[in-house]
Parts: structure tokens; C-alpha cells; sequence
């Protein structure tokens, strides 16, 4: 009697079962993905060949291929050719596609020419997440992360890059010109095979050099300060592991069961201007009259703030210190409180400094406080400023009394930021670690905000089967399918 469990005979006939669904339990989320993909209308999600053409060689239903590319995001599978070979031996895909099995090609030309529609397919899932009450709708949380775009370390060039290069170039081919003049010296030399590998290195090194001045060129036509050779929309941005050519994702995140409620892709290095578009995007996604909205002081933008407090959504950014003063050890503009009623801010020191002067920034007012006679004896002066001439002068901009009642909510509620990190970082980690979304697979800011749609969708998508469960979550889509007015394709 042998110690070890054997298996069957690789030669041996058996029956399998009469049906492919016998294969796939009940209880299977691929029965989901199916379920999902049948209950949505095609042609109002405008993807392509929703209807088929009337002549020609019949292609493959879009909602085949829809079905295998939300199963494969939902499974590590992302690249198309990895989705072909699943056609041939993965059961659940075999039964999700009725054994079809698309090429390659076919499989990524539909990611390619229904970016748009992605994402409406993505809000599709979200409107069910609402209809299920699985969103608090009172309160959102956003952040943004930078993913990987399709485009090295080496095939991107910044303004300061190039100033570094060129003259680094410079100096390599005057060595080598030097080398060549040296071995015109020595005659017996002159047609060693050294001497004909140092010009092919000469030209390489100039081909490069006229490479270098064309991009530094361009970027002064263009005003950028970067470009991206492979996927030119990509944009070098500080991460945790240092710098990369990256994408800045953004997502809003419903705090009820970390389901993401709204999200968006951008080439902007920082967060800067994204708090009013994410906020107010939440909103309509969530379809609430009021929102609050919380975020780290990287979306600290006065102007974004008041933008936000005109749509109705309040916002919670703690202050960021950008002043220069700080690092000097000097007093900043925190140190300084504005007095409404006088309009006029009090030093440290009691001094009160009234308005002085306006000017224009970027087409916005900024009106500017002294007292340059109360600074020349003021005994904190050394503390405060290191001009010998005019004393201390503070800036004061039309939208800051929005951020300064921001300031005080934020004061106010300082757990809101605690339980930020929590619910924020939460889909990050699932997504980048646990689905392998660290990286982009499309090139261009349009492409990729479709790619990332499809991210955002089979996070949601996980997160709410392990919620509900798959029968639970059978049901409703059944329940929602049958209950619409409209006729859905035919599968």
C-alpha cells in the first residue's frame, strides 16, 4: 500500500461532467462579473460595436470582452496576451466566455478604443453600490497616489537633467577629441582599430548631444519643465521609493466600507489643485445636497477651498508651512493673527500692521500689511524679519478668510485626519499590493484614466462581494436587471 495519495493515470478515459457549469460553484464571483457585465446597456454606455454591423465577418460581442477584461483586473490577468492564453485553459474564463477565445489583439484594441466608456461602466457599479446603501453619503475621504507610467527613468528629461548633461557631454567629447589629436601625433597609430572605435564613440556622443539641445529646446518653446519620450503625458513625480515617471491618481473614498466613490488620473506633480475637483465630483457620484470632505495639506489651495464652500461641500485640509521664514528661524505668518473689524494683523510683538498696498497675482488681488515705523524700534525685530530697510510685510488674499474658518474646523475635529490615513490608505494598499496596480499598462492621460477606471471598478467590485457575499449580491443584480425599463443586447 503506497504512503502517498496517487492520482489518475494521464492515459485513462473519464467522464467529465455533461455541462461546463457544473464546474463553477454557485457561490463563484465569476457568476457576478456575468451577472454585472448582462444587466448593463451597451449602447447608452456608447461602447464600440454595442450594435453589431450589418456586413462583414461577425466579430466578438463587446460584452465578451468586457467580461474577460473585469475578470482579469478582478484577478492579476491585465495584459492581453496573458488574457488569451486564460481563454485556453482557465476554466472560470472559459465558462465566462462560452469558450470563446479572442486573439490578443482583438482583446486589447477593445481596451484601447473604449476608454471612455470604462468609465461610465465603472460609475454604472457605483450607482448599484448607492442603490445597495452601501455609501454614508455624509463624508468622503480623498488622497492621491502616484502609479507607474510606461515610460523609464532614463526616457525622461527635466530642464535641470539637461543643464547637467550637456555640458557633461561637452566634456566627454573634447577628451576624445583630445585622444584623436594625440593619436594623429603618433603616425604609425593612425589606423589602429582603436582609433576607429574612438570616432564611433565621437559621433554617438554628438548624435546624443544634438538629442539633448533639441529636448532642452522644446521644453523652452513649450514652457514644460519635463519630457517623456515613450509616453509623452507622463511626468517625473516624487514617491515613496524616491522619483519616477509616474501618473497622480486621485480617488474619493466614502468612509462607510472604503468604497471608492469617485476617482480621476492626472500628470500633475502634486495635489495642489485637485481638492475642488474631487470633492465636487464625489458629490454628484454620491448625489448629495451637502458633503464634507477631508484631505492632507497637500490639497491646501486657498482659492480651491472657497470653490469648494460655494458647491456646498465643506473642507477639512490642515495648513501647510510653506514660508521661508520657518527655516530661518523666523517668526511665519501663523504668528500673526488677522483682525477682521480693524482689517489689520497683530504682530507678536502687539503691533498692529494696517493695510498698505495691492498688487496682482496671477489675475488675483493681494492686498499687502506694514508698519514700518512700529518695526523700526520693535525689540523682536531680529526675529521677525532681515530686512534692514522696510519691516515685516504680510500678504493677504481674497479667499484666505475661507481658509481661515477651514483652519478652525480643522482645529476643532483633528480626528478627522486620524481616520483619513485609515480609510484612504485602506484601497491604495488593496489595489497596489493585493491586485498588482502599481503600474500602468497604457500610455497617454486618456488611456490610462480609462485602465484606472477599470482599477477602481474591480477594487469595488472585491470589496463588495466580501461585503455582501455573491449569492447576496446575485440577487440584487437579478432583482436591479429585471427591474429596468430598458432592453438590454442581446448576449
Amino acid at each position: 500500500m503506497s504512503g502517498y495519495k496517487t492520482g489518475l493515470e494521464r492515459g485513462q478515459v473519464v467522464l467529465f461532467p455533461e455541462s461546463l457549469d457544473d464546474y463553477i460553484a454557485e457561490d463563484n464571483e465569476v457568476r457576478v462579473i456575468d451577472a454585472f457585465v448582462d444587466g448593463l446597456d451597451l449602447v447608452d454606455l456608447e461602447i464600440e460595436r454595442a450594435v453589431p454591423a450589418r456586413t462583414g465577418a461577425p466579430g466578438y460581442h463587446p460584452r465578451d470582452l468586457l467580461r474577460l477584461y473585469v475578470y482579469g483586473y478582478l484577478n492579476r490577468v491585465r495584459s492581453s496576451r496573458r488574457l488569451e492564453r486564460e481563454c485556453h485553459r482557465n476554466i472560470e474564463v472559459m465558462w465566462l466566455m462560452r469558450r470563446l477565445r479572442p486573439d490578443h489583439k482583438t482583446i486589447a484594441d477593445f481596451r484601447k478604443v473604449n476608454v471612455d466608456a470604462l468609465k461610465r461602466v465603472c460609475r454604472e457599479f457605483t450607482v448599484l453600490c448607492k442603490e445597495l446603501e452601501l455609501f454614508g453619503r455624509e463624508l468622503t475621504f480623498i488622497d492621491g497616489t502616484k502609479i507607474q507610467a510606461v515610460n523609464g527613468k532614463d526616457r525622461n528629461f527635466t530642464v535641470e537633467r539637461l543643464k547637467k548633461l550637456l555640458p557633461r557631454i561637452e566634456e566627454r567629447i573634447s577628451e576624445y577629441l583630445a585622444e584623436l589629436e594625440r593619436q594623429d601625433a603618433g603616425e604609425a597609430e593612425a589606423e589602429a582599430p582603436a582609433r576607429t572605435a574612438l570616432k564611433e564613440k565621437l559621433e554617438r556622443l554628438k548624435e546624443r548631444k544634438a538629442k539633448y539641445a533639441q529636448y532642452q529646446e522644446e521644453l523652452k518653446q513649450d514652457g514644460e519643465r519635463q519630457i517623456s519620450l515613450t509616453d509623452p503625458e507622463s511626468r517625473r513625480m516624487k514617491t515613496r521609493e524616491g522619483f519616477g515617471v509616474c501618473y497622480n491618481a486621485q480617488t474619493a473614498v466614502d468612509p462607510k466600507h472604503h468604497l471608492i466613490a469617485a476617482h480621476d488620473v492626472t500628470n500633475e506633480v502634486n495635489d495642489r489643485e485637485q481638492l475642488a475637483v474631487m470633492a465636487l465630483a464625489a458629490k454628484e457620484e454620491l448625489g448629495v445636497q451637502a458633503l464634507e470632505a477631508v484631505a492632507d495639506c497637500g490639497y491646501h489651495n486657498t482659492a480651491k477651498v472657497k470653490e469648494c464652500e460655494d458647491a456646498n461641500v465643506t473642507a477639512y485640509v490642515p495648513a501647510v508651512e510653506s514660508s521661508k521664514n520657518a527655516n530661518k528661524g523666523l517668526y511665519t505668518k501663523q504668528d500673526f493673527s488677522y483682525d477682521a473689524e480693524r482689517d489689520a494683523y497683530r504682530c507678536p510683538a502687539g503691533q498692529l500692521l494696517g493695510f498698505s498696498t495691492e498688487s496682482q497675482d496671477k489675475g488675483h488681488p493681494v492686498r499687502y500689511y506694514a508698519n514700518g515705523e512700529a518695526c523700526r524700534g520693535c525689540p523682536l525685530r531680529a526675529q521677525c524679519t532681515t530686512s534692514k530697510k522696510d519691516g515685516r510685510r504680510i500678504s493677504r488674499r481674497a479667499e484666505e478668510p475661507w481658509a481661515e474658518a477651514m483652519e478652525e474646523r480643522v482645529t476643532a475635529r483633528p480626528e478627522l485626519q486620524q481616520q483619513r490615513k485609515c480609510v484612504v490608505e485602506h484601497p491604495y494598499g488593496t489595489m497596489k499590493r493585493g491586485m498588482d496596480f502599481g503600474y500602468f499598462l497604457l500610455k497617454g492621460l486618456k488611456k490610462v484614466r480609462g485602465e484606472f477606471s477599470l482599477m477602481v471598478l474591480s477594487y469595488n467590485l472585491r470589496r463588495v462581494i466580501n461585503l455582501l457575499g455573491v449569492e447576496c449580491l446575485l440577487d440584487a443584480l437579478r432583482k436591479r436587471r429585471n427591474a429596468l425599463p430598458r432592453v438590454l443586447a442581446s448576449v
